[in-house]
């Protein structure tokens, strides 16, 4: 049905490491730090670098490779847009110079983002609308964190990916499982800034991300690994026949244990959020471009995609690479 053709990534400049949070925080070490949530450093964009900005370079290192008229539809995966309105991709496709026949929209999901975006790409090239899909994953969360929050200034970074998903009838097409629970809409949220609460003076921290660690802790383990099991059924696919798992890369100790539940070879599961942080609807694909530059991925292999956070939001599925 579809394979995704290309991914191309970008990340700001400027980096901040443990060292740099120890300066904030003495109380973590920088080995603390990483030995809680598997990162060494993360991108941070500065106060001019958009959602938009980071898409537009990400989308420039891909259209190098393709022919950019070929493109008919864009997907922008963003909860950090330049503007309530207009859309983010309208502008993006001013900013590439991509053709004016196309179609183009935003959807707002986090860490689910990038696996309901291969989903929607399914749905137009199925139905004939498209072809050749412009899927944009771009995130600056850390224009949404508090200067004291350690525990989420040490886990988020900011990137975009620019994926090209393309109608391919020589590959097998798999079933995707999807989930949501909006009662837990509160563990992960920023509560001022739109139409219920706008941008406070007074509440400072309103305007900032709030994330319930235990909550979405216990979210993910109870979650997941039946969203795995019920994937593979539908499928009709054993877990032994996927080549490869690439999970949204959250914390380095929320992934191994949904490696240890599920049973899965260490070899087999993708864990590397060193030098980037969690990226939100980013690691899905900056993880996929680099198991598949390092080998650990290479065409034709079954590689199962699974996403969940903020919403609550879940979604998984298996492509054939």
């Amino acid at each position: 049905m579809f394979r995704i053709s290309e991914i191309e990534t970008f990340f700001p400049e400027k980096i901040l490491t443990n060292e740099d949070l120890q300066k904030e925080f003495p109380e973590w070490s920088p080995e603390k730090i990483f030995n809680k949530v598997g990162v060494k450093q993360r991108h941070i964009a500065d106060k001019h670098e958009t959602v938009l900005e980071l898409a537009v370079k990400a989308s420039e290192k891909l259209l190098k490779k393709i022919d950019k008229n070929e493109i008919d539809f864009i997907l922008f995966c963003t909860q950090s847009p330049d503007y309530h309105l207009p859309t983010t991709a309208c502008i993006l496709q001013d900013r590439l110079g991509l053709r004016k026949d196309i179609g183009a929209l935003d959807f707002n999901l986090g860490c689910s983002g990038f696996v309901y975006g291969l989903g929607v790409a399914k749905g137009l090239i199925a139905a004939g609308i498209a072809k050749n899909i412009l899927l944009i994953t771009s995130e600056t969360y850390s224009k949404y964190l508090h200067e004291k929050d350690k525990s989420n200034k040490t886990i988020f970074g900011d990137g975009a990916a620019a994926t090209l998903i393309s109608k391919d009838i020589t590959k097998q097409s798999f079933e995707f499982e999807l989930g949501t629970d909006g009662s837990g809409y509160e563990h992960l949220i920023v509560k001022n800034g739109g139409g219920k609460n706008p941008v406070s003076e007074e509440d400072i921290e309103g305007n900032c991300l709030y994330m319930n660690g235990r909550k979405i802790f216990i979210f993910t383990i109870e979650r997941i690994p039946v969203l795995v099991e019920d994937l593979l059924k539908k499928n009709n696919i054993t877990k032994e026949e996927i080549d490869y798992f690439v999970f949204h890369q959250s914390n380095k100790h929320i992934l191994n244990h949904q490696r240890e539940i599920l049973d899965i070879p260490e070899e087999k599961f993708y864990i590397d959020m060193e030098t980037t942080g969690n990226t939100v609807s980013s690691t899905i694909p900056i993880a996929l471009k680099d198991a598949l530059e390092r080998g650990k991925v290479k065409r034709g292999d079954k590689v199962m995609l699974v996403g969940f956070g903020v919403g609550l939001s879940w979604g998984a599925t298996i492509v054939e690479i």
